[in-house]
């Protein structure tokens, strides 16, 4: 705004500005004011997320936009409100007419800002020419700052005209230089803290992007890395990092090191969606109208143009088109229900998801669900302020019952506990007193199977059974970590739906990995005698398992500090289990959680564990 009320030109739009198009605004009243144009569908590389290695077949030339085209379309959008004009591809800047295309834009009245999304190649070489024609906002996609990974990632050699682009942008007083960089897990997330060293002395805005799922891609859940992984990761080496305010429709978060020159962002897509200020429609190279990225739904205005529809027709088909659009990621990925949903960890609202979960999947034993406490829990879940309270009569139960039950499909090695009250263990189902490295007895086979003994009492309870806290204030701090996992029988109709991603509720596999990586960062949130405990790392990851019609979790969490990481991993697994669940509910009931157990865990005075 500065910009435009600096310059005469800025000025004289600011004053005529017309009131904002009805065919522009959709049903959830947004204003359509950026329009995005494809010139090309070429490339000059082969990014590894953007296509395949072999390339895509292309459209022939004679279906594809010619430059006339493409005005009259730009001046019809720009005569009805749209501001901003980013020209795309492909690679725009392979089109030979591409800055004939950018002076003509510039000549329509009403158009505020002419863009450009590059992948720097030919920048170096065009960038003066553009912006003697009117270009004024640029950015630039790059990846790695390691040449040898640039090649790998895009298939193509050219780092060092990227460089040279780059360069030259902030050369030409382009301020700032935004720097695409979508960050894909097992690539280039190490690079994090080398790209925003990168905006020390350039006037830079690295926009770190979540990695999207597009045809041709092989994307996988696995390889996204989260907003909140990166910034986390990035405040670890600049704890001082300051959040910039943005504007309404803005789709990056943007960040600042203090007495840095440049900022980095992040274009949350995937995490943290950003339909509901959306304010931004496409056309394709071949004259197709998109009104969201997400969705398959096109409408060609290329045909409709050549077939001789006027002005006031076109108006009317684009018109109806952005009615038609949906609130949020073409109404498939849905993943703003993480936001009023357990997924997001709402405290008060997954305190009985957590408690409710211990009581139905860990093994039920007869003797515990007689007792009052548990039949009233399983009835009236405890609210937030009771809960705390009745766990702990919970865990008091649980200690003075044996334990056993054996699932014929289960990897789960059962072992039966026959204890007496709190705070003597039984060895053997004869009572023999508890030693260490003791054995513990399966109750059918009355085999004993050798595992270290942890404690003959329960540390989170007093002799009364009253819950209580740990001290850990005198231990040392040492590395931690620890892997736990779970399993959703799913049946053969939701899960076919999971695996083509059909759910109509999103993406569940992805939105099951968000929840486990935010449940473990607050589990002390959500267990009251757990320590609030500086998480180094958390990966959660989901496989599909079509033998048992299942999906089977994952979640491993590390720390460096003074008590163990098990409930973090445990409560990840648990909370990726239960989105599943709940994501898929309305396809089936007959949905079940099982096997959620630690599968091992290092660190600590105990010992290391593992589950063969």
């Amino acid at each position: 705004l500065q910009e435009l009320q600096s310059s005469g030109r800025g000025r004289f739009l600011l004053e005529h500005a017309a009131p904002f198009s009805a065919f522009l605004t959709d049903s959830f009243g947004r204003q359509h004011n950026y329009l995005r144009i494809s010139l090309t569908e070429k490339c000059n590389l082969r990014c590894q997320y953007c296509m395949p290695e072999e390339g895509v077949q292309l459209t022939p030339k004679s279906e594809l936009l010619t430059t006339q085209e493409i005005i009259s379309l730009a001046r019809l959008f720009v005569k009805e409100g749209v501001e901003k004009i980013r020209l795309t591809g492909g690679e725009p800047l392979i089109r030979p007419d591409v800055i004939d295309i950018v002076g003509q834009l510039y000549k329509l009245e009403g158009l505020k800002t002419i863009a450009i999304t590059t992948n720097g190649i030919n920048l170096t070489r065009l960038l003066p020419r553009l912006k003697e024609a009117g270009l004024n906002a640029i950015n630039i996609s790059l990846d790695t700052l390691v040449p040898a990974k640039f090649e790998f990632i895009v298939r193509r050699k050219g780092f060092h005209k990227v460089m040279e682009g780059i360069h030259k942008a902030t050369e030409l007083g382009y301020h700032p230089v935004k720097v695409n960089c979508v960050v894909m897990r097992g690539f280039n997330e190490d690079e994090l803290l080398g790209f925003v060293d990168f905006t020390k002395d350039l006037p830079l805005d690295v926009r770190f992007i979540e990695y999207m799922p597009f045809d041709g891609n092989k994307w996988n859940f696995k390889k996204m890395v989260s907003y909140k992984e990166m910034l986390d990761t990035i405040k670890q080496r600049w704890p001082e990092l300051e959040k910039l305010p943005c504007e309404t429709s803005s789709t990056a978060k943007s960040y600042k090191v203090p007495h840095f020159q440049g900022q980095i962002s992040f274009i949350t897509s995937m995490s943290e969606h950003f339909c509901g200020s959306c304010n931004r429609l496409r056309i394709t190279a071949d004259g197709n109208l998109k009104v969201c990225l997400f969705g398959n739904s096109e409408v060609s205005l290329r045909d409709h143009l050549r077939s001789g529809a006027s002005e006031e027709e076109l108006v009317q088909i684009i018109g109806a088109a952005v009615g038609r659009k949906k609130k949020q990621h073409a109404g498939m990925f849905n993943i703003s229900q993480m936001k009023n949903r357990p997924m997001i960890l709402i405290a008060f609202q997954l305190v009985s998801c957590v408690l409710m979960l211990l009581l139905f999947f860990l093994p039920p034993e007869p003797a515990l669900m007689s007792y009052p406490q548990y039949q009233d829990a399983l009835q009236n879940p405890p609210n937030s302020k009771q809960w705390g309270h009745t766990f702990s009569h919970w865990l008091t139960l649980k200690a003075s019952c044996c334990v056993f039950q054996k699932d014929p499909s289960s990897t789960f090695d059962t072992k039966c506990l026959e204890a007496s009250p709190v705070g003597q263990v039984s060895v053997d189902c004869q009572s023999k007193e508890a030693s260490s490295g003791s054995e513990f007895c399966t109750k059918n086979s009355r085999s004993c199977t050798a595992v270290p003994r942890s404690s003959d009492n329960l540390t989170h309870a007093d002799e009364e059974g009253r819950a209580t806290m740990v001290d850990v204030g005198g231990k040392p701090d040492t590395r931690r970590s620890a892997t736990a996992g779970a399993v959703v029988r799913l049946g053969k109709k939701a899960f076919g739906m999971v695996r083509q991603n059909q759910v109509k509720k999103g993406d569940v596999l992805a939105v099951a990995q968000i929840a486990g990586i935010q449940g473990a960062k607050l589990t002390s949130q959500l267990i009251p005698l757990c320590h609030n405990i500086p998480l180094n790392h958390v990966e959660v990851s989901l496989s599909l398992d079509e033998a048992r019609y299942a999906v089977v979790i994952c979640s491993s969490c590390q720390t460096w500090g003074k008590t163990g990481v098990e409930m973090e991993a445990l409560t990840a697994a648990s909370l990726a289990a239960l989105t599943v669940y709940d994501m898929c509910k309305a396809v089936t009931h007959d949905i079940v959680i099982e096997e959620v157990k630690l599968l091992s865990k290092t660190g600590g005075q105990r010992g290391d564990f593992s589950r063969v």
